[in-house]
């Protein structure tokens, strides 16, 4: 089966990332796209020879079999829904939301347009993340995780949407630390957590010189930013796991881009060391350290090119799932938990009282 398919965005991530794998999958036929920038919708045109629109509302659904949308945050639950609503099956880069509020109205345009919604959180299809998974039973029971996807310089798009609190839903915690979160759901299982507390800040993002220049943004207009660079963030969850996340588009303490999965059990911790993502500033060989008992071990894991993650996701996606509702209920769980992060580090900057410490100070 050749799945029709509608590509709804076409800037960054829709030129980059999705077009040249869906014309280089023979599982795609790319009959249409969608984005309100005539240069975009003329260059998409030249390339594939099909219509683009400037509104996706004006495309017949039924001339498709998926949607893949990646547009701005701030679009995709709103274009999703009206999609979904349509009976289109739709597949959304993350993150599928900004709030749970908007995780319901996709859930609801599910059920009343009875086609599915799919989740584009593409690293849980690392060939590293997908060993690291495969060790944790052999772990006993998993009593903390720590995440952590530092880059040494690597703010997207400075003072563009992508820094815009309005039009992004936040800053680190919303682009990198989304992936972290689906992560976590694809190696432990899906957690609830009860109890965060967590800091954010934004040291280096209304800096150009922090920028992430292999990404070849556009100069950026005389705006300041309102998101966080960096969040660091503490998670109980029920039956006393801890989750340790932290995620920086920028950071004095890194020379490279790293992530690391580290996942400690009763009878032993695992720990995944590697690069999401397509900076080339990258740890060269990915792996993974297994601990027992004061033993260590490496455990080989391949050596794939940088977004092989993202063609495994297609082939994936290629064979159109009927189901309905797990993505989106994953999608809820990861937003509810940034949202309440996001809470947790508003209450940490109440002031300090009268017995302040300051640095330097004894």
């Amino acid at each position: 089966m050749t799945v029709r398919t509608f590509l709804v965005g076409l800037g960054w991530s829709g030129q980059e990332i999705w077009l040249p794998r869906l014309l280089a999958h023979a599982g795609y036929d790319v009959v249409a796209g969608a984005d309100p920038d005539p240069a975009r919708r003329a260059a998409f045109t030249a390339t594939t020879g099909r219509p683009a629109f400037a509104d996706p509302g004006a495309f017949d659904t039924g001339q498709a079999d998926l949607a893949v949308v990646a547009v701005p945050n701030h679009a995709h639950a709103p274009v999703a829904r009206d999609l979904l609503l349509r009976g289109l099956a739709t597949f959304v880069e993350k993150p599928v939301c900004l709030s749970a509020g908007e995780a319901e109205l996709l859930a609801d345009a599910e059920r009343r347009g009875g086609a599915p919604l799919l989740a584009g959180s593409a690293f849980r299809h690392r060939a590293d993340v997908a060993e690291l998974a495969r060790l944790v039973p052999a772990l006993g029971r998993v009593r903390n995780v720590d995440l952590s996807w530092i880059r040494a310089r690597g703010v997207p798009q400075a003072k563009g949407w992508f820094t815009n609190r309005s039009q992004a839903g936040g800053g680190v915690l919303f682009d990198l630390g989304w992936h972290l979160l689906d992560v976590l759901d694809a190696v432990v299982g899906p957690l609830t957590f009860d109890q965060i507390a967590a800091v954010t800040t934004d040291d280096h993002v209304n800096d150009a010189g922090w920028a992430a220049a292999w990404r070849h943004d556009p100069p950026a207009p005389d705006v300041t930013a309102d998101v966080e660079d960096t969040v660091r963030a503490f998670l109980a969850a029920e039956g006393g796991l801890s989750v340790g996340l932290r995620a920086s588009w920028a950071s004095h303490g890194a020379t490279h881009d790293v992530t690391t999965i580290r996942v400690e059990g009763t009878a032993g911790t695992a720990t995944l060391r590697c690069t999401f993502g397509f900076s080339p500033h990258r740890v060269q060989r990915p792996g993974i350290t297994l601990v027992r008992a004061g033993e260590s071990s490496d455990i080989p894991v391949p050596v794939e090119p940088i977004g092989a993650e993202y063609d495994r996701q297609l082939s994936t996606l290629s064979t159109l799932p009927s189901y309905r509702g797990r993505a989106i209920e994953g999608a809820h769980r990861i937003v509810m938990a940034i949202e309440a992060i996001y809470a947790a580090a508003a209450t940490s900057l109440v002031p300090a009282g009268p017995a302040e410490f300051k640095a330097g100070e004894r």
